[in-house]
């Protein structure tokens, strides 16, 4: 019998959006590691008729808390509100096509310790695409997140990102709300670049995808559409992506007005 691993200062955000099947994946994964939260907040951003029967029927087994909203309406307001209906000092976020590996209890263990011994720390990062490219090591495979302007790449300015991460609930009080209406990926630039020139200091699991698994099935798939142009890898366009995003990325980090 694994042991409970209980975190009464933390509150499970995960924001849905017709994938009740991952949501119920992610949810029982939690409850298998027996991982116990000061609440759990799901933040549905108006989903389909069927995944709202589905969340009702989750509800009685999880016991979380649903904020939802009678339509779509983007990213942005599925986090703001979500983010509002927390009460506890941490808030450990995730969306519903990530799966916790058996690893994760320790190391959110570890990184709440960091959290209280460092006031200045926002946040905590536990997923990633790649790894962030200028890191000081801190320990329990955790490092810092060093940005500089003069830094080369555009990869830099990667420090945050709404993958999977622990950070404080007084998050907008220091960044500001995320901005509404506009496509999802507007919405993480707008808070990336409004996290580095307020100067957000945050941590990164280095074996950056062993404490979470990211699963999207044909049944349920990526709610998040992109254009083509940013996933390809054909040498010329993945040069001219690289060149474009250097010079643009440090171009609007000096004259965001966040």
């Amino acid at each position: 019998m694994i042991s409970p691993h209980t975190f009464p200062t933390v509150t499970l955000l995960i924001t849905h959006y017709n994938r009740s099947a991952s949501l119920e994946r992610l949810l029982k994964a939690f409850s298998d590691l027996r991982c116990q939260f000061g609440s759990i907040v799901v933040s549905d951003d108006g989903s389909q008729p069927e995944h709202q029967r589905k969340l009702s029927e989750l509800q009685r087994t999880y016991f979380f808390k649903l904020v939802s909203t009678p339509k779509n309406r983007g990213l942005g307001n599925n986090l703001n509100k979500g983010q509002d209906a927390v009460n506890t000092p941490l808030t450990l976020y995730v969306q519903e096509d990530f799966v916790p590996t058996e690893l994760f209890p320790s190391k959110l263990k570890s990184s709440i310790k960091f959290m209280q011994q460092d006031p200045s720390l926002d946040m905590v990062r536990y997923y990633a695409y790649f790894k962030y490219p200028y890191l000081r090591p801190l320990a329990e495979g955790f490092s810092y997140m060093r940005f500089s302007l003069l830094s080369w790449g555009y990869q830099k300015f990667y420090v945050y990102s709404d993958h999977p991460h622990l950070r404080r609930s007084s998050f907008f009080a220091k960044f500001g709300r995320y901005i509404e209406g506009r496509k999802g990926d507007v919405t993480e630039y707008q808070m990336m670049m409004s996290f580095l020139t307020k100067k957000g200091k945050a941590l990164f699991y280095e074996d950056f995808q062993d404490l979470f698994i990211q699963k999207n099935s044909e049944d349920e798939p990526s709610t998040m559409k992109r254009n083509m142009l940013r996933e390809s890898d054909q040498v010329f366009i993945v040069w001219a992506r690289h060149l474009y995003r250097h010079l643009k990325f440090n171009a609007d980090y000096v004259f965001f007005r966040g």
